[in-house]
């Protein structure tokens, strides 16, 4: 294909640094999915005369399904290649999201975001199998940070988009600029990401389910994906924390000044694309570690402040903490599990967003349990648990970017 042989002319570094924009942008692009109708509540509760409690489902609908969706497309991505799966499922995002602007009902929507949901997890496991096998070793983390850094923005950034698109031209709208969006973003990557060397198993669906024992029978692997859990829990318990905290006496903050405190903290995300230069230098299990103390830290201190700036450069330094951890966690995975690197993926994004569905349950019963010290103390807690857990993680011998710790 022409694609090919433009980007084959293209100088390494320029090749690889643009398929890890275009990635970057498809994750921001895909996630923002998941946070949309989150700001939209009240718009919503109008436009179908329902409650909130009917209401959140057009959000909570999404996320199940989201879900589910690890445990199909990152085996089915496996037997039919990764480039397909991803390919299709943006395409598919893209009519979802218009045929949602169109829902004559609540019920509908919900429907439709159901099946958004569904296709919206064509992405986010599959991506990272993709940049594991296509992307030389050196590259991989850099790579992945970027991704994740798309992943993480796609918290704020979507809902920040959905607020300001129903604000001024109103709910179907929002469906509509998105839809647009992905079905350009699908154009854009099936020109700018090359196919490769289609990696397809040989092996059924069944025989690929089959490899979760063979994971879970490996210590390390199983550290890794217990430390994942602790992720997206902490970083949805955080900001479900600020939320109860700074919308109350002494900060009563407004809507739109909690959302700049939530967007200011991810400046921290500067660390990101550094994670595989660091890797490179310090090794990669001790990046995790430096990332997970990072992370704790932050968090700890701030239930020990009352003083907003404080709290801003304190939920930077834990994002840092979370931008280091991410990246080099999935590579580790893809490390430890080789040829079986896809459903360890698929696995590390079904527990990462267990976590994340799991957070705000978890904190609003710390919250009426202790309050927020307490919350806080706890979130801190798990990551240093996870810190504990590192210790153990031990790579193979023959692999690049690892601390020099053996099985």
């Amino acid at each position: 294909m022409a694609i090919h042989d433009e980007m084959k002319s293209r100088p390494l570094t320029a090749r690889y640094s643009l398929i890890t924009a275009v990635l970057a942008w498809c994750a921001l692009v895909v996630v923002s999915g998941l946070y949309m109708t989150l700001p939209m509540g009240s718009v919503l509760e109008v436009a179908f005369h329902a409650t909130s409690a009917e209401v959140v489902w057009t959000n909570s609908a999404f996320s199940l399904t989201y879900a589910l969706g690890f445990l199909i497309f990152g085996p089915l991505s496996d037997r039919y290649g990764r480039w397909p799966v991803m390919l299709s499922g943006l395409f598919a995002l893209g009519v979802l999201s218009l045929l949602s602007g169109l829902a004559p009902n609540l019920s509908a929507l919900i429907a439709f975001r159901s099946v958004q949901g569904l296709v919206s997890a064509t992405f986010a496991p599959v991506v990272m199998a993709y940049i594991a096998e296509m992307f030389p070793e050196n590259r991989r983390i850099t790579a992945m940070g970027f991704v994740s850094s798309g992943f993480l923005l796609s918290a704020v950034v979507g809902q920040l988009f959905s607020s300001a698109v129903s604000a001024k031209l109103g709910w179907n709208e929002v469906f509509y600029v998105h839809g647009a969006l992905a079905l350009v973003t699908a154009v854009l990557f099936g020109r700018w990401v090359p196919k490769g060397e289609m990696r397809r198993s040989a092996a059924g669906m069944i025989s690929i389910y089959k490899q979760i024992p063979d994971l879970l029978a490996q210590g390390s692997l199983v550290r890794c994906f217990l430390i994942s859990a602790t992720i997206l829990l902490s970083l949805v318990g955080m900001y479900t924390l600020f939320e109860h905290d700074l919308t109350k006496a002494p900060f009563e903050l407004t809507a739109s000044r909690l959302m700049q405190v939530r967007a200011a903290g991810f400046a921290g995300m500067i660390l990101s694309p550094f994670a595989g230069r660091l890797a490179a230098k310090f090794g990669i299990v001790r990046v995790l570690q430096s990332g997970l103390a990072l992370a704790a830290a932050g968090l700890g201190l701030v239930g020990f402040s009352s003083n907003l700036p404080v709290l801003v450069v304190l939920s930077i330094v834990y994002i840092a903490g979370i931008s280091l951890i991410i990246p080099t966690l999935i590579s580790l995975i893809g490390i430890l599990a080789g040829d079986k690197r896809g459903m360890a993926v698929t696995l590390y994004s079904l527990i990462l967003f267990i976590g994340a569905s799991a957070g705000p349950l978890i904190t609003v019963y710390l919250l009426k349990a202790g309050g927020s010290f307490v919350a806080f103390e706890t979130l801190a807690a798990l990551l240093i648990l996870s810190f504990c857990l590192s210790l153990f993680i031990r790579t193979p011998a023959n692999s690049r970017n690892t601390q020099g710790r053996h099985d």
